[in-house]
């Protein structure tokens, strides 16, 4: 406190040697100065709140652009990844579409080649089938033959003995077993 008391009257001595006039003169000064000093500090207020506001719209501004190229961006991601997704199942699909066919193909190859097979066993089946059926018309005729040979009678067969020489017999017989296996059985 007694420095601030110090100070005190050093100020009020120093103030009571200035002359009187300088005074008024100062006040009129300073209160025009103040005037102006006050005028432009509005000013100056106005025109830091007039930066500030056009600073926050530039910031607000800069914000939403920011935040629609981040969506954009966004967007295009999910896009080219749909686009990714799509183009994966597209070639998935394809691949499992080509497997099938060629899976498809394979059966049809196994199925014609098993019908053929089946075809082939069934002709070798049928051709032995008349092979063995000509045989047994061959020795069926060849017995007939052989029968008439032998008997010279009238009961060697059925019909009159007088009439029939044995080479009709034997003809006869040859029909009789051309007809019991068909007509191909006596074919050489």
């Amino acid at each position: 406190m007694n420095t601030h008391y110090l100070l005190s009257i050093a100020a009020v001595a120093l103030a009571s040697l200035l002359p009187l006039n300088t005074h008024a003169a100062e006040d009129e000064m300073k209160g025009d100065d103040l005037a102006l000093v006050g005028e432009r500090i509005r000013q100056t207020g106005d025109q830091i709140r007039a930066d500030l506001k056009e600073a926050r719209a530039r910031f607000e501004a800069q914000k939403a652009r920011e935040e629609a190229e981040n969506k954009r961006k966004a967007e295009q991601a999910r896009e080219q990844a749909a686009k990714e997704a799509a183009e994966k199942a597209a070639i998935q699909e394809a691949k499992r579409q080509q497997a099938l066919e060629a899976a498809q193909v394979q059966a049809r190859k196994e199925a014609a080649l098993k019908a053929e097979k089946a075809e082939r066993e069934r002709q070798i089946a049928l051709a032995e089938q008349r092979v063995k059926e000509e045989q047994a018309a061959r020795e069926r005729a060849a017995k007939a033959l052989a029968e008439a040979r032998k008997s010279t009678g009238p009961s060697a067969m059925a019909g009159d003995p007088t009439r029939e020489s044995p080479k009709e017999r034997a003809a006869r017989a040859l029909a009789e077993a051309r007809q019991l296996s068909g007509p191909r059985a006596m074919a050489d």
